[in-house]
């Protein structure tokens, strides 16, 4: 068949998978389905985003499935800009991320000939994604078959497609509609009937039930669900739920965990049960790799366990609980949480205006019931973590990351993907730094005629990489090269990189600021930025630590 044609078939298979979302980034090799997309977009059958950088592409697509639980296909051109894509499959791969790359190609037999933007795009993300490299000779039913086969993964995978000239159609209309027979696959993005290969979820287990006897805590990652809260709360434990967890809610939920895990009480725990991918803090890996605890973790999307030193025992599913255990053990938890949290914000409150717990603390108490936060990797991830009381279990708030590899590229078009996908009327706050937000302004580069979310970036600045701080390099010893090659001082204006795409920005300079900036309705995007100061971070840490000396 001719490239339009395939084309026109892809995007028919895709509709039929469950996609509603594309993402396209420009180029001539793909002319067939870019084409085919404004088509099929002005007919209503799905929604096409265009952006001109295909790693901001690639993240954007991340954020669409994040926050509509379908898979989201990008499509690009040949040669390099299939390689930008590489940062968002990684990503989607270790969080089981519902990602469709759609690559043109030019055909097999130009490769290895020099050929203008031809490279072995095959295969070119190796195991993070299964590629389907279709020839020129494809029938429809390969072309099915490929299709389904990456929209029923719980993960990313990868159509690369040959074209070859004539590269647009020679009549209309450009897009036929979609399957009479209507959408097959897992339209509704619940995970049904998933590809039982590599990244797919496992048929369910039967839960293990477990015995309340030994003194448990149950630790809940990334990605955990309720199903977390309703383990703890089962078993009468402890709940150590990361902020993107999903867990993070009920009077089990301890905030100050991170914490309270070096203190006498992480000694007495004697079994950890896992759910999600927990990535945030050093105790927690800590415990997590201890000899004399029972670790129990359970499989997430990839079937993969979170077991830092392979002692773990795996279950298929999340156990449940004969019943209830020691009350005790709760109460010694949470009121060492009672005592150490009341201390935290006292210390917090002691510091000079403007700090990044202080942003971190009034972004968690500003999002409301049925709101979403998508929340940057290093410092504020952590600080929110540190700072964020759980919420009232049954009132829905969605607080989302990119924690798989926990890198900081792509966030401004996490964010906008995340706001896009879940869609309505109630908003999306970002909490970001400002090295990840300059990393991915060009998230912020949208056509005038692209769908734009509400959604609200609050960027601590602190004119660098304040987290190194905090880690090794951070001592004084490292004090000479640790400003150039760590710190990393951009003192870049935000305000202007702002102007530059027409966002609307404002400068806050206190908590009250903040709060006031928070509660006001906003549409479109718009970015509050937030100076801090990077010079007492370990300080500050040091005297947080110092707290936990006095929990028994």
């Amino acid at each position: 068949m001719d490239s339009s044609t395939a084309a026109v078939a892809v995007l028919r298979d895709l509709v039929a998978g469950g996609v509603r979302e594309v993402v396209l980034s420009p180029g001539s090799r793909s002319a067939p389905l870019a084409l085919a997309l404004y088509a099929a977009d002005a007919a209503g059958d799905l929604r096409l985003h265009v952006r001109v950088d295909e790693r901001s592409a690639g993240y954007l697509a991340l954020g669409l499935s994040m926050g509509s639980r379908r898979p989201v296909a990008v499509v690009t051109t040949s040669g390099t800009a299939v390689g930008n894509l590489l940062p968002a499959v990684m990503e989607a791969h270790h969080s089981g991320r519902r990602l469709v790359v759609v690559s043109a190609d030019r055909p097999a037999a130009l490769r290895g000939t020099g050929a203008n933007q031809t490279t072995w795009q095959e295969g070119i993300f190796g195991r993070f994604a299964p590629c389907h490299d279709l020839g020129l000779d494809a029938t429809a039913a390969d072309l099915r078959a490929a299709v389904a086969s990456v929209c029923r993964r719980r993960g990313p995978g990868h159509l690369n497609l040959q074209f070859a000239p004539p590269l647009v159609p020679d009549r209309a209309p450009w897009w036929p509609g979609p399957p009479a027979d209507g959408p097959s696959g897992d339209p509704d993005g619940a995970g049904a009937g998933l590809d039982p290969g590599a990244g797919a979820a496992r048929d369910p287990a039967v839960p293990e039930r477990l015995d309340p006897g030994p003194a448990t805590v149950v630790v809940a990652g990334d990605e955990a669900g309720r199903a977390g809260r309703l383990l703890a709360e089962a078993g009468g434990w402890p709940l150590l739920a990361e902020p993107t967890s999903g867990s993070r809610a009920g009077d089990h939920a301890i905030r100050t965990y991170r914490l309270l895990l070096r203190t006498p009480l992480a000694d007495a725990v004697e079994r950890v049960v896992v759910v999600g991918h927990p990535t945030l803090s050093r105790p927690v890996t800590a415990l997590l790799s201890r000899p004399d605890v029972e670790l129990l973790s359970v499989l997430g999307p990839g079937g993969i366990a979170t077991d830092p030193a392979r002692t773990a025992r795996h279950l298929g599913a999340v156990p449940s609980v004969e019943r209830r255990g020691d009350p005790a053990w709760l109460a010694r938890w949470r009121a060492a949480d009672t005592r150490l949290g009341a201390d935290i914000d006292r210390l917090a409150g002691a510091l000079p205006e403007l700090d990044a717990l202080h942003v971190a603390a009034e972004v968690g108490a500003a999002l409301g019931p049925g709101e979403t936060l998508v929340v940057g990797s290093s410092n504020p991830v952590r600080d929110l973590d540190l700072m964020l009381e759980p919420y009232p279990p049954r009132q829905r708030r969605m607080v989302v990351g990119n924690r798989g590899l926990a890198g900081i590229d792509g966030l401004v078009s996490t964010a906008v993907g995340v706001a896009l996908g879940r869609g309505g009327e109630r908003r999306t706050l970002a909490l970001v730094g400002d090295l990840t937000f300059l990393h991915d302004a060009n998230g912020l580069v949208l056509g005038p005629g692209e769908a734009c979310p509400d959604l609200t970036v609050v960027v601590v600045n602190d004119d660098g990489g304040s987290i190194f701080a905090l880690l090794e390099q951070g001592a004084q010893e490292y004090a000479a090269a640790f400003e150039r090659v760590f710190a990393t001082p951009h003192g870049v204006d935000l305000g202007a990189r702002c102007a530059a795409t027409g966002t609307a920005y404002r400068r806050v300079v206190s908590r009250r600021e903040l709060r006031d900036a928070l509660a006001q309705p906003s549409r479109g995007i718009r970015v509050l930025e937030a100076r801090v100061s990077r010079e007492r971070r370990r300080q500050t840490a040091a005297a947080i630590t110092a707290l936990t000396g006095a929990i028994a």
